[in-house]
């Protein structure tokens, strides 16, 4: 059995620590006694006998097995189920791990069913019972506490969000190709983060209603009034990073079009410069084209050829080739190829 720590409290303090689930039961039902059974990653099996035991109906052991998306509080029967779901933050891989933990309470009883490594259930229990007059709240005030050992957990996973904001920043006016792929995938955690958080205020407002209905010291709605404050202020934060990320998106994807139109505008110049020079390299070789031509047909060097007995035929050949070079070069330059 998975059980982490069994104990029995009356009056804020801890009485007995039960050998069996049988002997809790016992000891529980005495003098307004109440029983707290932490577990860790148990089976079907091993929960369902804890329920079992204790009363708890049937569908409390497929909540607590199936995973969550999102933080949460229902009834089932005469008990509250609360699901949470604890983050941390992996220095080494820079992303958030979630884990979950679901929490039964009645006035007699409160179960902790933890996946994952988070939070530190025992370090709750142990602070609680170094307060008796914190335990005396019941059952209401072991959710409190565990509830704001969730949300102080959520510190440092904001601090690890905000410098991978900040590092992407960076990167995005510095022109790092893989920037849009990490500011996606670190947005997608965003989102997962403001599922655990965003619930957690309507959470908060059903306890402390249920609190005043129970009459439960005033010590535990302030309790639950602090955590509200600390849940608004990394919600505020969450939603920031998640805006702070779109437009993350935006300004790279117009970054983007923007070195594309610039590679585009660069390609169309160099073509049009292409261009200019194909038309003066077309142009200058009509223009020799005319005179190459007369003198390859004057180099043939036939006997009878017009013009070769006569002594203007050389001048007359040159000043054609002159002339026809000079009109193709007049040509030329009237359209603007020159």
């Amino acid at each position: 059995m998975p059980i982490v720590d069994l104990a029995i409290y009356a009056d804020g303090r801890r009485t007995a620590d039960p050998a069996s689930l049988d002997e809790a039961f016992e000891l529980a039902g005495q003098r307004g006694g109440l029983a707290w059974v932490a577990l860790d990653d148990p089976s079907a099996e091993e929960l369902r006998a804890v329920a079992t035991e204790f009363g708890v109906d049937e569908p409390f052991v497929g909540h607590a097995l199936a995973p969550h998306h999102r933080s949460g509080l229902e009834r089932l029967g005469g008990a509250l189920h609360l699901v949470l779901r604890p983050a941390r933050y992996d220095d080494a891989d820079e992303v958030v791990r979630f884990d979950e933990l679901h929490v039964l309470q009645r006035e007699d009883l409160v179960v902790t069913v933890r996946h994952g490594g988070s939070p530190d259930v025992a370090a709750v229990r142990e602070r609680l019972e170094a307060h008796p007059d914190w335990l005396a709240g019941g059952a209401t005030r072991i959710l409190g506490a565990l509830l704001a050992q969730v949300v102080e957990d959520y510190a440092p996973v904001v601090a690890g969000l905000e410098q991978d904001i900040d590092e992407i920043e960076e990167q995005l006016f510095g022109g790092d190709e893989h920037v849009s792929r990490r500011s996606y995938e670190l947005l997608r955690e965003v989102i997962r983060f403001q599922k655990s958080v965003h619930p957690l205020d309507d959470i908060i407002d059903t306890l402390a209603e249920r609190a005043r209905e129970d009459g439960a010291p005033d010590a535990v709605r302030r309790s639950l009034r602090a955590v509200a404050g600390r849940v608004r202020r990394v919600s505020e934060r969450a939603d920031a990073f998640s805006t702070l990320l779109q437009n993350a998106l935006t300004v790279h994807s117009t970054l983007v079009s923007q070195r594309q139109n610039e590679q585009m505008e660069r390609l169309s110049e160099t073509s049009v410069r292409q261009a200019e020079q194909s038309k003066r390299i077309s142009s200058w070789a009509a223009i020799l084209f005319a005179p190459t031509m007369i003198a390859a047909v004057y180099g043939m060097n036939f006997r009878f050829m017009p013009e070769l007995e006569q002594p203007w035929g050389y001048p007359a050949a040159l000043g054609a080739m002159l002339g026809v070079g000079v009109l193709f070069w007049a040509i030329f330059k009237a359209k603007k190829w020159l």
